[in-house]
């Protein structure tokens, strides 16, 4: 059994996220049934061809002519322009048409770069992604976000292209390694955050024992955080508006996730970091927040110290290169308090130098 939620745009994209169980079949069905069966595109993470590669590759072999496989390695650093060259090559030398279908199977990493070249190549051929894993499952994969990082900062190459569909199946949850589950983690506290302070009970009890429960007992909450991010984008596709709450702790982060070159630090990781700084910062703008949201998860990660030696102005400077930057002044994600997040153009370095001190003392 799988549950469907449905996103429209205002700009009349429609598509649809669900989320179930072992639901392969269905995927292939829904690919087959609407797309041309010449040829497919098989873009998949290279950790997750080794488990479950041969078995898609088979099956899409049933219904398709042409099944061109292309394994992207995993890690941060395949969202490169060396990547989407490779990529780019691989599909166009393997002669393809408007209406062959692109399925993006994996994390956010494979999912934002496969969704780049399926926006670029013949100005843009159909994407469906199969999510892989948590992170990917509540967020990555749903609001058409597609891109690449570039050596100055992090997604700064990329397009807004909608999939036609996301299927969320968590049989891949199964292998999950427990720092991707803490990845996902993350961006479930944010939705916490940001729109329904209930989610953290609910992930409090997923991961009482400091083990994470069976796959198919988070349906529930993947299916919770995805309704979250469909009802923001749906409002606001290119980020004009609301959907910058999405980016919670996420300008601190970027900057993380930079000095460590991408390495030390994982996406997760780097966002718990900036929440607990955004919590600050909004704390000394009026706010009344505790960190007890934030502190419960905290043994649940481990993060790298060093980063943490680099110069406060250094940090706040990396901040002032985000894409979100006007003027030069950075651009925050706030909260008034649990639920009502807010944006503020932050022209007091102090206030940044302040929270970069605070998250120091917390990790450093």
């Amino acid at each position: 059994m799988f549950s469907q939620l449905t996103l429209k745009t205002s700009y009349s994209d429609e598509y649809f996220i669900k989320v179930g169980y072992d639901i392969r079949n269905e995927v292939i069905g829904f690919l087959a049934q609407g797309f041309s069966t010449s040829k497919i595109i098989m873009v998949i993470d290279g950790n997750v061809d080794n488990t479950f590669g041969e078995d898609w590759f088979n099956d899409l072999k049933k219904s398709f002519k042409h099944v061109v496989k292309c394994v992207v390695p995993s890690g941060e650093k395949s969202k490169s322009l060396s990547s989407y060259n490779q990529l780019l090559d691989n599909i166009l030398s393997s002669g393809i048409e408007r209406k062959t279908p692109l399925l993006a199977i994996g994390g956010g990493v494979t999912g934002d770069l496969a969704g780049y070249v399926a926006a670029s190549v013949l100005r843009g051929i159909p994407l469906i992604h199969v999510p892989t894993t948590l992170l990917a499952m509540v967020d990555s994969s749903i609001g058409g976000k597609t891109g690449i990082n570039h050596s100055t900062g992090k997604n700064l190459i990329g397009a807004f292209y909608q999939p036609k569909a996301v299927f969320s199946d968590l049989k891949f949850l199964e292998t999950l390694p427990e720092k991707e589950w803490v990845n996902g983690i993350s961006e479930i506290l944010k939705c916490g955050f940001i729109n329904d302070p209930s989610i953290f009970e609910e992930l409090k009890e997923l991961t009482r024992e400091g083990d994470f429960s069976p796959a198919k007992e988070w349906k529930h909450l993947v299916e919770k955080s995805a309704a979250i991010k469909v009802h923001i984008v749906a409002r606001d596709v290119k980020e004009s508006g609301i959907r910058e709450f999405l980016n919670f702790g996420h300008t601190f982060a970027h900057v993380l996730e930079r000095i460590g070159e991408y390495t030390d630090y994982s996406h997760g990781e780097a966002v718990y970091v900036g929440m607990w700084a955004a919590v600050f910062a909004s704390n000394k703008l009026g706010a009344d927040i505790g960190i007890a949201n934030l502190k419960d998860f905290k043994s649940l990660y481990d993060v790298y110290k060093d980063g943490f030696q680099t110069n406060t102005d250094e940090l706040v400077s990396l901040m002032q290169k985000d894409k979100k930057v006007q003027n030069e002044k950075v651009r925050l994600v706030l909260l008034k308090s649990l639920g009502q997040p807010y944006t503020r153009t932050i022209s007091d370095k102090q206030l940044l130098n302040s929270s970069w001190d605070y998250v120091k003392e917390i990790f450093g």
